[in-house]
């Protein structure tokens, strides 16, 4: 199915390092789930109603990494990337697919999103702060709300590639 490599989180680590290693255990498997897909593959929705795509979960993925690492953490004030100012939060966070949206747009929006987020985190400590609703949030807990989340729409992203190829695992 895929050509990318996983890296698998190391077995005993400081916890930085293991936080951060399964992070990006669970951003390469979203990624191999897409491997190999055209846009039109990517495009298939899971099962009626659902409208679950791929490229949907890749572009969600992206808004994710843009809201926690740099509106939470770093304070930035970044638009949404698929909404709009009257709805930030964006049609379904995301989810949705404009007319014309690829897979590989998502990618490349998402990866740009991922560089960001390393390069914020590397300025901080596991118990800097950043503001969530008027409370203080660790980048110690936006590390495990991001693998959680990953590992959440992982499962989703395998039901999709086996509907679409039949490809399993990972």
């Amino acid at each position: 199915m895929s050509a990318i490599e996983r890296p698998i989180p190391p077995l005993n680590a400081d916890e930085r390092t293991t936080l951060e290693s399964w992070l990006d255990f669970h951003r390469a498997t979203l990624a191999m789930k897409c491997a190999g897909l055209d846009d039109e593959q990517a495009a298939v929705a899971s099962v009626l109603p659902s409208g679950l795509t791929l490229t949907g979960l890749v572009q969600h993925m992206a808004e994710v990494e843009r809201n926690w690492f740099r509106r939470v953490l770093a304070g930035e004030q970044v638009p949404p990337i698929y909404g709009t100012q009257t709805d930030p939060r964006g049609p379904d966070g995301g989810f949705e697919l404009a007319e014309g949206a690829t897979l590989r747009d998502a990618l490349t929006t998402w990866h740009a999103e991922i560089a960001r987020a390393r390069t914020y985190c590397d300025g901080h400590a596991l118990t800097d702060t950043g503001r969530l609703m008027e409370q203080d949030v660790s980048l110690r807990w936006i590390y495990v709300h991001m693998i959680e989340e990953y590992a959440r729409h992982n499962g989703h992203a395998d039901l999709l590639r086996e509907r679409i190829d039949g490809s399993t695992g990972l």
